[in-house]
């Protein structure tokens, strides 16, 4: 599986080869109703509807949006979705985006049958982003208690890379800020670059092998909850 995410990028593919793994890795928890919340330009819509019944987007309204969500709703507020619609809820470098994660956590169980699950994905070691609407980074601890606290019980979480894989990102992201000049020299500068970006990253993934506490300095968190049975 390989999603053609708008965000994918030279210096910066290894965590979204992770999140395409880890989505791939879970096929046998998604089937019927699916809903995206916070789903942008829907990039990974092709891999649900291969296994869903319906495939349903929801976001606020934006105009850099090149694909008109199916719902607009404010994900800090209660989601206009009727209670027990959706059997799958997808949530991806979305929650630290909002002001109120408990309040969207409750929505999501609201929304889900009984037994539905979550498919949840958030950075951790990143920088911060879509500034000034980014609030909160969440350890696998924090994790595992908000979504306990809010009706589900945690499937499976899992790193999306090692501490080679934060560390390879970091210096990746340092030498695109340090990018500067004309046009030319910028896209000069991003052709030298990009073969190193390459390198590392493939280093990193095989260097990943040898930490063996990868949840400590991951990149982010990929979770995958159950709503309780009623």
């Amino acid at each position: 599986m390989h999603t053609p995410h708008p965000n994918r990028r030279a210096h910066n593919w290894i965590v979204y080869r992770a999140i395409d793994h880890w989505l791939g890795n879970n096929t046998h928890a998604i089937s019927g109703d699916v809903v995206d919340l916070g789903a942008g330009e829907a990039p990974y819509r092709a891999f649900f509807v291969t296994h869903a019944n319906s495939y349903r987007t929801v976001d606020w309204a934006n105009s850099q949006h090149r694909i008109a969500v199916d719902v607009i709703a404010d994900l800090n507020a209660p989601l206009p979705l009727a209670d027990s619609s959706a059997d799958v809820a997808v949530s991806i470098s979305v929650l630290e985006h909002l002001r109120r994660p408990d309040r969207f956590l409750a929505e999501v169980a609201r929304i889900l049958r009984p037994g539905g699950r979550l498919l949840l994905q958030v950075p951790w070691q990143w920088m911060i982003h879509e500034a000034p609407h980014d609030y909160f980074r969440y350890s696998p601890f924090a994790l595992r208690a908000m979504l306990e606290e809010n009706g589900f019980e945690v499937v499976s979480l899992a790193p999306s890379g090692g501490v080679f894989a934060t560390l390879c990102l970091k210096v990746n992201y340092l030498s695109l800020r340090l990018v500067r000049g004309p046009r030319l020299l910028r896209c000069l500068a991003k052709c030298l670059l990009t073969p190193l970006w390459w390198l590392g990253q493939q280093a990193a993934l095989q260097l990943d092998r040898l930490d063996r506490n990868r949840l400590a300095e991951a990149p982010g968190y990929c979770v995958v909850a159950r709503r309780h049975s009623e």
